[in-house]
């Protein structure tokens, strides 16, 4: 796999790519959105039925969603954010991709990562933690916590595991303690790393 010297031909590629079987489903490679020189990302799990239709992630209710409550924290998802997702192209019904998938897809997001080059990773949801972390499950244990990795084209960056938007619409509560809740704080949390005090380095 040759490696894209910028995004566009890092779509191009993806858009070729039959590397697992989603690709004979799909109607579109998904790849990203945002401010490809944005110091943060955030990578999701897979497409789902409308960023099949439209080729941009995080477009249904889950991205709507996601943009308010960054916008909350003061984070301009068109700005401040590059949005992707680990799995290109969209699993049948919305399903969990699988290992496989994952696997399949991973090199691409490696690229998709040294060429964005974030100083921080927001991994919405277990899938993308998993994948770029290696933790199985524990997302609501996990969540909130930053994360450095060893490994090489993650190695330097600030990572952050939360629950995924789908989750939250789901358990729409905003009291105190609820999902909700945390996840506002973590995107907090996040606009300070992005935002270190004077003097002091990320």
């Amino acid at each position: 796999m040759v490696a894209p010297i910028d995004l566009e031909g890092l779509a191009d590629a993806c858009g070729a790519c039959h590397l697992c079987p989603l690709a004979a489903g799909r109607q579109q490679v998904v790849v990203g959105r945002g401010n490809a020189r944005a110091r943060l990302m955030v990578i999701g799990e897979a497409p789902g039925a409308q960023e099949d239709a439209s080729g941009l992630p995080f477009v249904g209710r889950s991205g709507q969603l996601l943009e308010q409550l960054l916008l909350e924290a003061a984070i301009d998802p068109h700005h401040d954010a590059y949005i992707a997702n680990v799995v290109k192209c969209r699993p049948p019904q919305n399903r969990k991709p699988t290992r496989a998938e994952l696997a399949a897809c991973l090199p691409w997001l490696e690229q998709q990562v040294q060429l964005v080059n974030p100083a921080v990773v927001l991994l919405a949801g277990a899938s993308a933690m998993d994948a770029l972390l290696g933790i199985k499950g524990g997302i609501t244990r996990l969540r909130g916590q930053w994360h450095q990795s060893e490994t090489p084209w993650l190695r330097g960056r600030w990572l952050m595991p939360v629950l995924h938007p789908s989750y939250l619409l789901r358990n729409p509560s905003s009291r105190q303690g609820s999902p909700l809740w945390h996840t506002k704080r973590d995107l907090q949390e996040v606009r300070r790393r992005l935002d270190p005090p004077a003097g002091q380095l990320l």
